[in-house]
């Protein structure tokens, strides 16, 4: 029995982090909350309306999956009582980032079966706020990899910086641009 409860409370946190996807970066009105400047809710607002929409988590649950998620989707402010989505959001928030260089090589994974309009037409940001960028290969393939057999492109973000595009990073280490021109782009 001691065996199958991490994997019960493994899937339990698996749950809980896509309800939080789906409601701070995507959906927020459908649990009655607002998205404030930078994309933060007060914690016991969100515990308070998954509850009422029956999906009830505990505050130790909620930590646990900011604390264990693998892709740092989630985080806390500095004093504990508001969360975010760190970035992918679909609906309109300002998530406050601020301008900065970014390496001078970053990475796209994508499927094989968009690489040739992408080489094309370059990437755009579709329905999120900005094009997502991997400082490595190796996440670059896994992004690509939930496409179909992934393909990884560089991007040449020192040419697109010194050109006047803007980079920003995220909490948990996605770089984001508005959109990459073919130009910068090679396939590896």
């Amino acid at each position: 029995m001691t065996r199958t409860a991490p994997k019960i409370m493994d899937n339990r946190l698996v749950k809980i982090s896509k309800y939080l996807s789906k409601h701070l970066r995507h959906q927020p009105d459908s649990i009655g909350i607002k998205l404030a400047a930078g994309g933060w809710v007060e914690v016991q607002e969100l515990l308070a309306a998954c509850a009422k929409h029956q999906f009830p988590f505990t505050l130790e649950e909620l930590q646990e999956v900011v604390v264990t998620n693998d892709k740092k989707r989630f985080s806390f402010d500095s004093t504990g009582t508001l969360i975010r989505a760190n970035q992918g959001h679909s609906v309109e928030v300002d998530l406050q980032f601020q301008p900065v260089i970014p390496p001078q090589v970053l990475y796209h994974g994508t499927g094989h079966k968009s690489v040739e309009s992408i080489l094309q037409t370059g990437i755009s940001k579709m329905s999120r706020h900005h094009v997502h960028l991997s400082i490595d290969i190796a996440t670059a393939q896994t992004v690509g990899a939930r496409h179909g057999k992934p393909v990884v492109l560089a991007v040449d973000t020192a040419s697109m910086y010194r050109a006047g595009y803007q980079f920003y990073c995220s909490d948990n280490g996605v770089w984001l641009v508005d959109n990459v021109p073919p130009e910068y782009l090679q396939k590896i």
